[in-house]
């Protein structure tokens, strides 16, 4: 996940840095000036701002008191709660904000050294698939002497001031980042795969077997070192009105633990072993707080051993973090981002997965077959003229993480395009051994769908048996432009690749040995109620398709008398006329015995479709029937270009 950044704006902080200690002068950022085109776009801030450097509102600045923690963070007057919600979480995970910050012992002042200071910091963001090193100075923007925007509780601490400033510069200014995301933030500070859950539309609060589910589920991400945001929907009128209970609508909470807390005391608690699911935020302003159950002075608490509190670190005072019932936060949270740390380690004792990313485009081309723009699979005729992403699950089940994300567009607010694209994708199942692009959808299987949104990255969870597949990132309009970076996440490596080609290529020998004159699908359907068994008492067969020299081979489906196939391959024939054979083997551990075959002409004219096909033993036996059968259906095209 980490490696070498790249460099903002061409600003390298050692080389800028050098310089100013041997000019002996402050540093003042010529990409991020100190004027009001730095501050806001349209709305300026509620009065007359001074720029001030660090020793101009503190007599003993520093970057950090007493280290890092998610209660230095407090909002400012932009509307950017979800980054310092952002920043509260990453305070709690040191490697993460060691890469953000790097550097940091040597960034902080040095008493001993004062001459080394010169004004000049330096943060990393991991900016749509690289790391982006962001300079700055250390003018930071006051109203009265006081910092308008993130500051901390101490007067003199100033890590997250800076890094607001170096994210506002990212993205242009500082009102670029009234309003945004908290998963994004978070991805922008870890490289992580942001998923959104609708706790509302899920109905988690009313079913409790979902409601466990997503608590083991959010554990197991905090546990893995993962971060965790909520929020609460509100219309425009109700941002950042507070509630009866104490919480506040339209506003980001930074989850800062998850455990399930032991009730009772003494010996007495350990033995009876009964547990409550609690949730700890905290909000991004330092106070208004949670009322309800298990708030930091309710009666809930004396059910709690002194030991657990202790642990639990149990403070009563309006800082902004508290807990609360795991059921009560699904009854009143709406919305949850989940950003996972992808574990892709070749050497860890947690679940790894096997990456691969691509960066891709949603372009236009004067041929429509060019086109990588076509829209969403409502857009019929243009949906396959979008790009195409291969991928193979190898096992017989596999869970598959896909994560499609575009560029940002805060960067652009300032010209009046900041609008984030609505964008989607699909995935098809494919034949076994599809190597070009699809051209016809009629016969190919739809097994998953992300949801469409004008978010900056779309994921989808989705469990997939074996066999190959297609993913279709798009936008949600057809002809519409933009840049994307998909991420594709597999227990084994899945060969994932763009499909760019759409039908064989002619070469120099295509003359001799001839070029694909049609193109023949065969679809195995299911097989039923074979009989030959094995030792075991159940037969482990397989299905192999033949066509012209070439094969597609099912997976094995172990110890079983009803075995269901589905499997499919695409044929690109020289000769279109000769038979297609379809058999089905036994898996034995010294040698694979035969179960039975048919055989069909090459012509889906010669063959009812579809069509159930009894099997029949090879050998001594030929005649006698196999109780068993499968259904096959075979679909011819001479048109390669039309598939």
């Amino acid at each position: 996940m980490f490696s070498s950044a790249v460099t903002f704006k061409n600003q390298h902080y050692s080389e800028l840095k050098k310089n100013c200690i041997n000019d002996k002068k402050l540093f003042e950022d010529p990409e991020f000036p100190a004027t009001n085109s730095s501050l806001y776009f349209r709305k300026p801030p509620p009065g007359y701002v001074q720029w001030k450097r660090p020793g101009e509102i503190s007599s003993d600045p520093h970057l950090f008191v007493e280290g890092i923690s998610s209660h230095d963070l407090n909002q400012g007057v932009v509307g950017n709660c979800w980054f310092v919600a952002a920043c509260s979480c990453l305070a709690l995970k040191p490697h993460l904000w060691k890469k953000v910050i790097p550097d940091h012992k040597e960034q902080e002042w040095n008493p001993k050294h004062p001459e080394y200071y010169v004004g000049i910091f330096h943060f990393q963001f991991w900016l749509f698939g690289e790391w982006v090193d962001v300079v700055v100075d250390d003018r930071l923007p006051t109203i009265s002497g006081e910092l308008i925007y993130c500051h901390s509780k101490d007067n003199n601490e100033f890590w997250s001031a800076l890094l607001e400033k170096a994210y506002a510069k990212l993205f242009g200014c500082y009102e670029s980042l009234e309003g945004g995301n908290t998963g994004d933030a978070v991805v922008d500070f870890s490289g992580a795969v942001a998923e959104v859950i609708d706790v509302e539309a899920g109905g988690y609060f009313q079913d409790q077997e979902k409601q466990d589910h997503l608590f083991e589920d959010l554990l197991k991400v905090y546990d893995r070192g993962g971060i965790i945001s909520c929020s609460i929907k509100a219309q425009r009128h109700e941002i950042e009105a507070r509630m009866a209970n104490g919480l506040v609508k339209g506003h980001a909470y930074s989850v800062t633990a998850i455990k399930r807390v032991r009730l009772g005391h003494g010996l007495r608690a350990y033995f009876k072993n009964e547990t409550i699911p609690l949730i700890r935020m905290r909000n991004p302003w330092g106070e208004k707080e949670w009322k309800g159950a298990w708030s930091d002075s309710s009666e809930e608490w004396s059910k709690v051993g002194d030991m657990e509190r202790d642990n639990l670190g149990i403070t009563v005072a309006d800082d902004g973090e508290f807990w609360m019932p795991f059921t009560d936060w699904c009854k009143f949270f709406t919305d949850v981002d989940v950003c996972r740390l992808i574990n892709t380690s070749s050497i860890s004792l947690h679940k790894t997965w096997h990456e691969v990313v691509y960066f891709g485009s949603w372009t236009k081309n004067g041929d429509p077959l060019l086109n990588r723009c076509g829209g969403c699979a409502n857009n019929k005729r243009t949906f396959l003229q979008n790009p195409q992403y291969q991928f193979d699950v190898t096992k017989d089940v596999d869970e598959v993480l896909i994560s499609l994300q575009q560029k940002d567009r805060k960067m652009f607010r300032k010209d009046g395009q900041g609008e984030n694209l609505s964008i989607g994708f699909a995935v098809l199942g494919v034949e076994l051994n599809r190597k070009y692009r699809m051209h016809d959808i009629v016969t190919q299987q739809t097994v998953a769908t992300s949801t469409y949104i004008n978010a900056r990255t779309v994921f989808l969870r989705c469990v997939l048996p074996f066999g190959r597949y297609i993913i279709f990132p798009t936008t949600f309009r057809p002809l519409t432009l933009g840049d994307y970076m998909i991420r594709v996440f597999t227990d084994l490596d899945s060969g994932c690749r763009e499909l760019t080609e759409d039908k064989p290529k002619v070469r120099c020998w295509s003359s001799l040995l001839g070029y694909p004159q049609a193109v023949t699908h065969v679809y195995v359907h299911s097989a039923e109620g074979l009989q030959n068994q094995d030792s075991t008492g159940g037969a482990d067969p397989y299905v192999i398709i033949y066509c012209e020299g070439r094969s597609v081979k099912s997976s094995i489906k172990s110890d079983t008398l009803t075995p269901e196939f589905v499997i499919s391959g695409v044929f690109y024939r020289k000769k279109p006329r000769k038979p297609i054979a379809i058999e089905v083997w036994n898996s034995n551990a010294v040698k694979d015995e035969f179960m039975g075959q048919v055989v069909l002409t090459g012509s889906a004219n010669d063959t009812p479709n579809p069509q159930r096909i009894q099997l029949r033993k090879r050998g001594r036996h030929m005649a006698d029937e196999m109780p068993g059968s499968i259904v096959v259906k075979v679909v011819t095209s001479t048109q390669l270009t039309s598939i």
